[in-house]
């Protein structure tokens, strides 16, 4: 359960974290107002649940309340990633000298958290992150001990933060410990010139699991505002939307995963996770496939099965069935092992579509679709 940007500040200011005025609404007329009450000069910044909005042009500085009303309504209805702008957050303008990174985040292979730190924050902090690594800490914390002064004090040590960062990295633990957060991030942390550390821009994900404690957020932030996620929720698919070009399709959350780690070890980036589960009927891959295709990101699909209790062989029938009724418009690779793998791919074969490629192992499979994606 993602958060907007006002709400993740609103459980700042809960927990003691300094954040700058601001107020949210749909509404250009009612901008003009809010920014006159702020003081006039303002910051206009879409609420969407995606990153990117100030490259998009999604964060802007009015000048006046007049400037407010304009900006809120270009910024209103902008599509930024897919996502509609339906609200806008008007903010007062901090005087910043210093910006940083903060951030805890659920490490699930390790079974703990991760404290990620930079003295280096701002829209470019994942430009920094790939060039420089060594100026973003990463520090592990036993969700047992949690983070006390002194391990916030180390944490503000190996990343290079002011003193005054301790207390908020205190505070961002328990917005995450006490909001069943699986992740919250401050960029950028600021001190402002008058020395005071603020929070400017927030992203907090809440536990899905822990919904039933969480019922203030209503369930309308259940509902998928990304309006590929939105199809694929209403055909009942678990699919999520990634900033990619390979399409993912395979039966199994774990194997999903794996899939989209080796699909950006071979220099691709995947579109999308889609598990498929233990049902692999022909209405389910059609209805997998027509989501993943008209995604105008995705220039490769990736359908990869390890057949256990589905067969590989009703797999394929599946994937036949389904492009009977989805005109396939990009590259299809498949890769099928486990049960009845020799039939499924005798299947394929026979139907021998001209978009259609099989590859045996999941590396190979993998590096097939990426190089067909990123190949012009």
């Amino acid at each position: 359960m993602d958060l907007y940007e006002h709400q993740a500040r609103e459980l700042f200011e809960e927990h003691g974290i300094v954040v700058p005025r601001a107020e949210v609404t749909d509404s250009p007329q009612r901008a003009r107002g809010i920014a006159r009450r702020l003081g006039g000069r303002v910051v206009v910044k879409a609420q969407v649940k995606t990153g990117g909005r100030g490259k998009a042009g999604g964060v802007r500085i009015a000048a006046d309340p007049a400037a407010a009303e304009l900006t809120a309504r270009q910024i209103l209805g902008m599509d930024i990633k897919g996502h509609t702008v339906g609200t806008v957050m008007l903010a007062q303008p901090v005087d910043t000298e210093e910006e940083f990174y903060v951030s805890y985040v659920l490490d699930r292979a390790a079974g703990r958290f991760l404290a990620i730190a930079s003295a280096e924050g701002g829209m470019d902090i994942e430009e920094v992150a790939a060039t420089r690594p060594e100026a973003v800490a990463r520090v592990p914390v036993d969700p047992a001990e949690g983070v006390t002064p002194a391990q916030a004090a180390r944490i503000a040590g190996a990343a290079g933060l002011p003193p005054q960062a301790v207390d908020v990295l205190v505070r961002l633990w328990e917005v995450l410990v006490r909001e069943d957060a699986l992740l919250v991030e401050v960029n950028p942390l600021v001190r402002t010139r008058d020395g005071r550390i603020m929070a400017l821009d927030g992203k907090v994900t809440l536990d899905d699991n822990a919904s039933f404690r969480q019922a203030r957020w209503g369930a309308e932030h259940s509902t998928p505002h990304d309006p590929l996620e939105a199809a694929a929720a209403a055909k009942g698919l678990n699919y999520v939307k990634l900033d990619g070009e390979v399409g993912i399709i395979g039966n199994g959350a774990g194997l999903v995963m794996s899939t989209l780690d080796v699909v950006a070890g071979c220099g691709a980036r995947p579109a999308n996770f889609l598990d498929i589960g233990g049902g692999a009927s022909a209405q389910v891959m059609a209805d997998g496939l027509s989501v993943i295709l008209s995604d105008p990101s995705v220039k490769s699909v990736f359908v990869n099965v390890f057949g256990g209790i589905t067969a590989c062989d009703a797999v394929a029938d599946g994937i036949v069935r389904a492009l009977d009724t989805v005109r396939l418009t990009k590259p299809l690779v498949v890769r099928l092992d486990g049960n009845n793998a020799a039939r499924g791919r005798a299947v394929l074969d026979e139907y021998a579509h001209p978009l259609v490629e099989q590859v045996t192992t999941m590396d190979g499979a993998a590096g097939r679709a990426a190089r067909l994606a990123t190949t012009p």
